[in-house]
């Protein structure tokens, strides 16, 4: 019984270590991205709006990319960051209205 509560307990605890982790390196990773968004490289602005474009909607998410289209001499990025602005803007409201409150 003993054995088992240890290998029990130090199975929690190797869990518990690799979700730290996996937190960890996904949060480094969505910091990258979001600095490589004002990149000087034209690809790897694209990899990042590639990525913000999976993320849930957020107001921060939102002003970021407000000052990516502002900022983006490409059209073709400004543009793409433009829809997702908009999607993400589409979303907001969606639950808005879904939770009964009053769209702006």
């Amino acid at each position: 019984m003993k054995k088992t509560v240890r290998t029990a307990a130090l199975t929690v605890l190797a869990a518990g270590v690799a979700g730290a982790l996996a937190m960890l390196i996904i949060r480094s990773q969505i910091s990258r991205h979001k600095r490589d968004l004002f990149s000087v490289r034209p690809f790897q602005r694209l990899a990042a709006l590639a990525h913000i474009n999976q993320e849930p909607a957020s107001v921060d998410l939102i002003r970021l990319l407000r000052d990516f289209v502002a900022w983006e001499p490409r059209r073709m990025l400004r543009d793409r960051a433009q829809v997702i602005v908009d999607e993400m803007l589409a979303d907001i409201r969606e639950v808005a209205g879904d939770n009964g409150l009053e769209q702006a």
